[in-house]
């Protein structure tokens, strides 16, 4: 029998690497154990998106900055945030963000794929997601990334991301055309990390995929047999738990640290 391929998005091999025992409660477990209220980082990263997203839904001569910074009016929410002056201080800044990045950015041409889902197999797995922007420039595909954080972002980062890698070779695939060029555009700092990849770098990002992909269905199939769960997926404590949505749910997360404010990974 053929070996079957395993489905991997960017989320599940992070989750896995970052702690076995979360990835068990996200993916594995039903019903799903209940999760931790919303985070003001993430609040703040899932408008940015829908206004950019929006944004290029518009006709080009209404493309402008003014109607990037109204967008993020429209799709704003309060969730996770100290308070209303919290968040309004918040949505003025990235109202900024979003006018000062179309000011500069080339908005004049429809992107291939907004908020795209792309899947296509490769190797042992089907590497799947959604990408943020697909660009066609120059007869090649481009993927496009958007980040909030609160620091800016290196040629090594989009280099060494594993999810980009993965879309790249997704959306060659999905689409059919030539992909090599991934880009983080960090909108708070205004600058974009760009890395051209090769099939040899592509290639890498691949194989520790498919490492990980292999562990983490192992171990799923052993426990669907039976396995103990404490040992298929182990938890790994450190300061990460001090923000995980599972938190409540684990004993060891709790005792690694103190449970950080919703509001706590907000830039000053």
């Amino acid at each position: 029998m053929p070996r079957k391929l395993i489905k991997v998005t960017p989320s599940r091999l992070s989750v896995w690497a970052d702690c076995p025992r979360r990835f068990r409660m996200a993916y594995i477990d039903r019903p799903t154990p209940p999760r931790g209220g919303p985070w003001a980082h993430s609040t703040l990263g899932a408008v940015v998106h829908n206004a950019l997203k929006a944004l290029f839904d518009l006709p080009v001569g209404k493309r402008t900055p003014d109607a990037a910074a109204a967008l993020v009016g429209t799709h704003w929410k309060d969730d996770g945030f100290a308070g209303s002056e919290q968040a309004a201080t918040f949505r003025e800044r990235a109202a900024g963000w979003v006018h000062d990045y179309v000011a500069e950015a080339d908005v004049d041409h429809d992107p291939v794929g907004l908020e795209r889902w792309v899947s296509a197999p490769v190797g042992t797995i089907v590497a799947e997601g959604r990408v943020d922007r697909i660009d066609q420039r120059d007869g090649e595909l481009v993927i496009v990334d958007y980040k909030t954080g609160r620091h800016a972002l290196t040629t090594d980062d989009a280099r060494g991301s594993q999810a980009l890698a993965l879309y790249v070779l997704a959306a060659r695939r999905t689409l059919r055309r030539p992909c090599t060029k991934v880009e983080l555009h960090h909108l708070p700092s205004g600058t974009v990390s760009s890395w051209e990849h090769t099939d040899e770098s592509l290639a890498r990002h691949l194989r520790r995929a498919e490492e990980s992909a292999d562990e983490f269905q192992l171990a799923t199939d052993t426990l669907k047999a039976g396995g103990d769960p404490e040992v298929l997926f182990p938890p790994t404590p450190g300061r990460q738990c001090s923000w995980c949505d599972f938190r409540r749910n684990c004993d060891d997360g709790r005792a690694a640290g103190p449970q950080i404010e919703p509001w706590a990974m907000l830039a000053p």
